[in-house]
């Protein structure tokens, strides 16, 4: 059967017979995998450690006729143990893994790959707080995935103010973002400026305007986050019920 190699981040694991686990990964190169890793529930097994959520490996495999079998595992990356040590991170992660799982499929997804990489290493390391972290990297996966939003022109006709010569303020994330009011739909809601600021702060990636953000306005961005990402998922998030507000 044919072998090969990639590099992977786990998403999850299932228990499989006594002994055995099924691993779900995203791959580099081979988009998402679902893999058997045998024996790795034995105390003596040499890498099940390194096939736990949240680990990023080097993985060989073989073809099965329904399932991929790991027949070894290299640590890269070994943020596990640092994610699970901190409640927020390791809340964080568990939502991050579960869009990963939803957004790809068998194709590769390079992108994909290493941005949840890059971000499940800057939560290992607490390199911003686990909850920007998590909402700019929702943001960048929904928008690499064909749904990026827009938080400063109209995302219905593409007006580049409101009628009095200001920022659009109405939300509505079925449409794509901030609109004008001419394409608001009547009660929908409005963001002040410093939330629309701070959404458009973690889709670029601009950590000094988003940590200095306060937390109410972290608050109302995390919930238009949320939703946005919800809606073009077209499903809920079950581990985001668990991320402290």
């Amino acid at each position: 059967m044919p072998v090969y190699r990639d590099e992977a981040v786990v998403l999850r694991t299932h228990k499989l017979g006594e002994a055995d686990r099924i691993v779900t990964m995203l791959t580099r190169a081979h988009g998402k995998v679902r893999a058997v890793a045998k024996g790795v529930r034995r105390t003596g097994s040499k890498f099940g450690a390194r096939l736990e959520p949240f680990m990023v490996a080097d993985v060989q495999l073989y073809e099965g006729r329904s399932l991929d079998i790991i027949t070894q595992a290299e640590s890269l990356g070994s943020y596990g143990a640092l994610i699970t040590a901190d409640y927020g991170s390791y809340t964080a992660a568990s939502v991050m893994v579960e869009t990963a799982d939803k957004l790809t499929e068998s194709e590769g997804s390079l992108q994909q790959y290493l941005l949840l990489v890059g971000a499940l290493r800057s939560l290992s390391r607490q390199e911003h707080g686990s909850h920007l972290t998590l909402n700019s990297y929702l943001l960048r996966a929904v928008s690499m995935a064909g749904w990026a939003p827009s938080f400063q022109d109209c995302a219905r006709c593409g007006a580049t103010q409101s009628s009095d010569g200001g920022q659009h303020s109405a939300m509505v994330v079925q449409l794509g973002g901030i609109v004008c009011d001419s394409c608001a739909p009547p009660g929908s809601p409005r963001l002040d400026a410093a939330t629309i600021g701070l959404l458009s702060a973690l889709l670029t990636g601009d950590w000094e305007h988003a940590a200095a953000s306060p937390d109410r306005t972290q608050n109302q961005a995390a919930g238009v986050v949320a939703a946005y990402t919800q809606w073009h998922l077209g499903r809920g998030l079950r581990s985001l019920e668990h991320v402290a507000r």
